[in-house]
C-alpha cells in the first residue's frame, strides 16, 4: 500500500487537566457522532508528572474513564524539552509516544464535524493548517525584513528556501512564506516527523538565527517550527483534497464563544448534540464555558451578535466584541 493510498490513520490530540480534558471529551464524542466508520485509533496524549511539571499535569480519573468509553486510547508521555514552561510543546513531545503508522495531529480544540476518514490525504507529502493570522514574524522598521528573518531559519536547516515560497503573494507580505497553524498536520512517521520537529524547535530556542534578534519566539515556536519541518518532508500548502479540513469534516474552533461567534450552523449543531448527551453532561457541566454557553443557552446570545456573512477580518475584534457582552469564555 503507498502512502497516498492509505485509509486507516491515527488521530492525535494532548490533553491535561482543565480545559483541555474537556475539550477532548468533545473532540471524542463529535469523532464518534460525525465518522463512525473511522478505523484507526483516536489518541489522547498526556503529559506525566516530571521535573517540567511543577503542578500535576494529569487528566481526572473520571475524565480518563469517560473518554475509554468514547473509545480514546490514553497515551502517556515524559516532558524533556518543553513542559509547563511551553504547554504548545506537548504536541511535539507526544509525537514520540505515538505507533510509528500514519497519523493526524489535531489540536483538543477542534469538532469532527464531518467523515475525516473520507479525506484523501498523501501522508507522504506533509501539510497543515492554513487558517492562520500573520502573527509571526513582527517586522521592526529597521529590523530583518520576512525574507531575511525566514531564509535564516531556512539556511540553519539546510532547506531550500526559494522553493517555499508563493510567488502569486507580493514580495516582503507575510503570506508569501510557507507559515501554517499548527491546529492541525499530517505525516506518515510520528517519529520521524516528531525526531525532527523536537530538533528544529529545540535549535531555534536555544540558539536563534542572528536575524530573529528582534522576534518573540512564544508562544510561536511550534508555528515557527512546522513548516520548516514540512518543507524538509517534501510537504507543501494543503491543496484542494484537504478543503474538508477546516471545512466539511473539522472545525478548530478555539475557544467556545469564538465557536458561537462564528462557525458554522452544522458546527454549532454538533456541539450542541454531543454535549447535550445525558452520558456525558455530568463531567462537561464541570467546565464553566461549556456550562454558560451551551447549557444556559447564552451562547446563542453571543451568536447573535455577529452577521455570518460579514463577519470582522480580524479576530480580535470579534473577541473584543464578546468580552464588552461578557460572553468570552475559554
Amino acid at each position: 500500500m503507498t502512502a497516498s493510498n492509505i485509509t486507516r490513520f491515527n488521530i492525535l490530540a494532548v490533553a491535561q487537566s482543565g480545559r483541555l480534558e474537556h475539550e477532548a471529551i468533545l473532540l471524542a464524542a463529535s469523532l464518534r457522532h460525525s465518522d463512525p466508520g473511522f478505523t484507526g485509533t483516536l489518541f489522547i496524549a498526556e503529559p506525566q508528572p516530571g521535573p517540567k511539571w511543577p503542578d500535576d499535569p494529569r487528566i481526572a480519573p473520571k475524565t480518563r474513564a469517560l473518554l475509554e468509553t468514547l473509545g480514546a486510547t490514553i497515551l502517556p508521555f515524559d516532558s524533556a524539552a518543553f513542559g509547563a514552561s511551553y504547554p504548545n510543546g506537548n504536541k511535539i513531545e507526544a509525537l514520540a509516544a505515538l505507533p510509528d503508522d500514519p497519523f493526524l495531529f489535531l489540536d483538543t480544540d477542534t469538532l469532527i464535524t464531518g467523515p475525516v476518514s473520507a479525506i484523501p490525504f498523501d501522508f507522504a507529502h506533509p501539510s497543515a493548517s492554513m487558517r492562520r493570522e500573520g502573527t509571526w514574524p513582527k517586522i521592526e522598521l529597521y529590523g530583518p525584513t520576512y525574507a531575511q528573518t525566514w531564509k535564516s531559519l531556512y539556511d540553519r536547516f539546510g532547506l531550500d528556501y526559494a522553493a517555499s515560497l508563493d510567488l502569486t503573494q507580493p514580495s516582503e507580505y507575510w503570506q508569501r512564506h510557507l507559515y501554517f497553524n499548527a491546529g492541525w498536520f499530517f505525516h506518515q512517521s510520528p517519529r520521524a516527523f516528531g525526531n525532527r520537529y523536537l530538533a528544529f524547535a529545540r535549535s531555534i530556542r536555544d540558539n536563534p538565527p542572528e536575524d530573529l534578534v528582534c522576534q518573540e519566539l512564544y508562544p510561536w515556536l511550534d508555528q515557527i517550527a512546522l513548516p520548516l519541518v514540512i518543507h524538509s518532508f517534501n510537504g507543501s500548502r494543503p491543496g484542494p483534497d484537504l478543503a474538508a479540513l477546516d471545512g466539511t469534516a473539522t472545525c478548530h474552533y478555539r475557544s467556545l464563544s469564538l465557536l458561537y461567534a462564528r462557525e458554522s450552523d452544522h458546527a454549532v449543531a454538533v456541539l450542541e448534540e454531543v454535549a447535550r448527551d445525558k452520558a456525558l453532561r455530568p463531567t462537561l457541566r464541570d467546565w464553566e464555558a461549556l456550562k454558560t454557553l451551551v447549557y444556559q443557552n447564552k451562547g446563542r446570545k453571543a451568536r447573535a451578535l455577529f452577521d455570518p456573512d460579514n463577519l470582522p477580518p480580524r479576530e480580535q475584534v470579534i473577541r473584543n466584541t464578546l468580552k464588552r457582552e461578557n460572553l468570552w469564555l475559554r
